[in-house]
């Protein structure tokens, strides 16, 4: 728990249960209701943060729209989960004391939006007692598609300066909702948008155009040198898929306002066209160099079908793709391995020839050699290499 809480911020006990213990997701299904359902398999996570709370470590946030109870970390917690993430305390953030004053609609669609990239894996070990139909319903989860990370691959809240420090941010700066980093499941880093449909076009272009801002601003690094401020802080290829081009951007659409995100996309898409845009090869693909890969999904659609589900717009591409040919360039890769293919081609090919001629060429000497070799006057028979090499003349 102080690992999920300290990544989040702000949770259910429903939350943190479904991200730390998944197993218990397919237990209790004889419940009568989906109440009571819940509250049977949260129960043990429920006294655990009371647990905590007595121990000043956690506290109650307020509630949900829908009426749970949100939790969240003290100071107190907040350095306990530091040792538990592996974080230092000054990159863990605040408390999100007050978080849940106003339901807590944005920091409940970040939690689910980690839980659907994350898609927690039940251990089948901790079921081998239940009944088959709940091992069945486990198993089946686990072996679906895999989710990205675990619950420390991500970052919540994180601060994005373009001016001042990255303790002390000025004016002028972002703050992403998410920040992934799971470079095992070739996603290095990935920064993420939540909007709950409430923010038009314009107001997302002019956030983006502050990530842009961010990504341009260097800063010098320990050795004296100057480097792009984010790649101080994390750690990133410097391509992907062959181009230099700036960490990408993820959006994710939960309907729940008024604004409707099959008409926000496209305006969005015009607005920030400067920002995403590649140059056009001759390949057929394109080279996204100083550009932000930049890419939109419905919360629906993630939860559904995950990272690996073909339901990801990448700004600039008329399909929808998996989310890592998304944040990459399949074309180009595809490119890039007909070239590597041709030259190799083209290196055997030369190699061949190199081999004929010199096949022509030693045919050719061994011709004239033969046209040379002395013929016995006697009997007509041409002299062998032996009795040849016998009547050379001699020092």
């Amino acid at each position: 728990m102080l690992r999920v809480l300290g990544a989040l911020k702000v949770a259910t006990a429903d939350q943190i249960q479904r991200i730390g213990a998944p197993h218990l997701t397919f237990r209790h299904a004889d419940k009568p209701t989906p109440s009571k359902q819940k509250q049977a398999r949260t129960a043990s996570h429920t006294g655990a943060l009371s647990d905590m709370r007595k121990h000043g470590l956690s506290e109650n946030g307020g509630s949900t729209e829908t009426g749970d109870s949100l939790r969240n970390l003290t100071l107190k917690g907040l350095e306990a989960a530091s040792y538990e993430l592996q974080r230092p305390v000054t990159e863990m953030g605040s408390t999100a004391r007050g978080a849940g004053s106003s339901g807590a609609s944005h920091p409940m669609a970040v939690n689910e939006t980690v839980i659907a990239l994350l898609r927690p894996k039940p251990n089948m070990a901790r079921l081998a007692d239940d009944p088959a139909e709940v091992r069945e319903a486990a198993q089946a989860a686990v072996d679906g598609p895999d989710g990205i990370g675990t619950i420390a691959s991500y970052w919540t809240e994180v601060p994005l300066p373009a001016t001042g420090t990255w303790n002390t941010p000025g004016k002028g700066g972002a703050q992403a909702d998410l920040v992934l980093t799971a470079s095992q499941d070739r996603v290095p880093l990935l920064f993420i948008e939540v909007d709950n449909c409430h923010e038009t076009a314009e107001e997302l272009a002019a956030k983006l155009e502050k990530y842009a801002r961010f990504f341009r601003r260097k800063v010098k690094d320990t050795d004296g040198r100057e480097r792009p401020m984010w790649r101080t802080r994390w750690s990133a290829p410097a391509t992907w898929s062959g181009d230099a081009t700036y960490p990408p951007v993820l959006l994710v659409f939960n309907r729940i306002g008024e604004r409707n995100p099959n008409r926000t996309v496209p305006r969005l898409q015009e607005l920030t066209r400067h920002l995403w845009q590649g140059e056009h090869q001759r390949g057929g693909h394109h080279h996204y160099d100083g550009k932000i890969p930049i890419i939109a999904v419905g919360l629906g659609n993630l939860r559904e079908h995950g990272p690996a589900g073909s339901v990801f717009l990448r700004f600039g591409r008329d399909h929808m793709q998996p989310l890592l040919e998304a944040i990459g360039n399949p074309r180009r890769e595809a490119a890039d391995a007909r070239e590597a293919e041709e030259s190799k081609a083209r290196q055997a090919e030369y190699q061949a020839q190199v081999r004929r001629a010199a096949q022509e060429q030693a045919a050719k000497q061994a011709a004239e050699r033969e046209a040379r070799r002395p013929i016995c006057t006697g009997c007509g028979a041409k002299f062998t290499d032996a009795r040849w090499e016998a009547v050379q003349p001699k020092d």
